[in-house]
């Protein structure tokens, strides 16, 4: 009997360290990655609905989808580390100020012609790109280094889209 009532506990605290040190061993940059790459993906996805209003030109709306898929694996771990989503729910809105300028910028750029709109979608893309594999040099736990890995995996095939499209 004994020895069922210490595996359980032993069980138990192995579990418990488990969840414990997954909650507290992230790192402050690790935490910043992923408040910043859900507005990031934000402003992806806002951009391109705003210029699939503007244009109607479908790789808008495809990939817009797909950005809120992005934003919904990154709110995952912002549950996960139980972190504060500061992301406006509000369409164009952003809590960091260059993401702000940046998507002003961006919509505006967008708005004078396709061919603008298109050449957007591979900025953004290829900023993404960049930002993730700059995040993933510094990120060592695994649940969000899979997540960014994904988020880079969709980044290409939307650049790829694009390009096709702009071409």
């Amino acid at each position: 009997m004994k020895t069922k009532t210490l595996s359980k506990v032993i069980l138990a605290a192995v579990l418990m360290s488990g969840f414990v040190s997954a909650a507290s061993a992230l790192t402050t940059a690790e935490a910043s990655s992923i408040l910043f790459m859900k507005q990031e993906e934000k402003l992806a996805r806002d951009v391109y609905q705003a210029l699939y209003a503007k244009w109607g030109h479908v790789t808008f709306a495809n990939i817009a989808v797909s950005e809120q898929r992005h934003m919904d694996a990154v709110d995952g771990l912002i549950a996960r580390y139980r972190l504060t989503d500061t992301t406006p729910k509000e369409a164009g809105k952003f809590t960091y100020p260059e993401l702000q300028a940046l998507y002003d910028q961006l919509v505006a750029l967008g708005s004078t012609s396709l061919e603008n709109a298109l050449a957007v979608g591979v900025l953004i893309e290829q900023t993404d790109i960049e930002d993730l594999q700059a995040a993933l040099k510094t990120i060592r736990e695994r649940p969000i280094r899979n997540v960014f890995g994904n988020l880079l995996n969709g980044s290409y095939n939307h650049l790829a889209a694009f390009t096709a499209a702009l071409n």
